[in-house]
């Protein structure tokens, strides 16, 4: 059995452009399809977020129409409610990644309000990166990559075929003229291999133990790649 980390966002607003906070948190469907994954498979799920605050689900990734209709929303919403371990998170400040077998940072906007900014996450990031253990990154999460520094400077991520939410999909979600940044640039920006696929298809990138996945369907592919690498 392995131990699994969960880095999630605390925040549950995105401060966009103009000032305004748009209400959001970690989308429900790359928690939950995951966290259904890896305990399926006998594995052990801790949750970390900054401060140890309970994480907020996005309201708008639990309507039905994310989700493949109803009985898809009301399955999401059931893993979540069995999911005890997000309702006691650790915090991310004490998280010592030795205890961990491997790490996923599901993602939502709220990634982009936090741990874009966030040294701790930036260091452990850094550090699973090092180790080899398996690192799962999804849709908007790789923005926890920005808080990632060489001690020498640069990003550790510079050079790594990635993935994460496109400017596309920004555009046809209706923020990417709202946003202070977009996070397809911010990744290129950071010296990144960025690998776009087709809006809201599948598309999942593996560059040595990074997996990175585009999108939210991304997220139960990559949960697969993490359990073949996990063994």
């Amino acid at each position: 059995m392995a131990r699994i980390l969960f880095v999630m966002t605390g925040a549950d607003h995105w401060t966009l452009a103009d000032g305004t906070r748009h209400p959001t948190g970690f989308w429900a469907e790359e928690a939950a399809t995951p966290y259904e994954a890896f305990k399926d498979a006998g594995h052990e799920v801790v949750v970390a977020t900054p401060g140890g605050v309970v994480p907020t689900v996005d309201r708008a990734s639990l309507a039905p129409e994310v989700n493949g209709g109803p009985e898809g929303a009301e399955r999401i919403e059931k893993v979540l409610d069995s999911a005890a371990e997000l309702q006691r998170p650790v915090r991310l400040e004490d998280v010592d990644l030795a205890d961990y077998d491997a790490v996923f940072y599901p993602g939502g906007h709220g990634p982009m309000e936090d741990l874009a900014v966030n040294a701790d996450s930036g260091r452990l990031l850094t550090a699973a990166l090092e180790s080899g253990k398996p690192l799962g990154v999804v849709c908007h999460a790789p923005a926890a990559m920005l808080a990632a520094a060489r001690e020498e400077g640069g990003s550790p991520f510079a050079g790594y075929r990635l993935t994460g939410f496109s400017n596309a999909e920004e555009a046809q979600a209706g923020f990417a003229d709202r946003a202070k940044w977009l996070l397809q640039d911010r990744l290129v920006e950071l010296g990144a291999d960025y690998v776009e696929g087709e809006p809201w298809a599948p598309n999942v990138v593996t560059d040595r133990n990074l997996v990175t996945g585009q999108n939210p369907a991304s997220s139960a592919p990559l949960a697969a790649e993490l359990l073949k690498a996990l063994g």
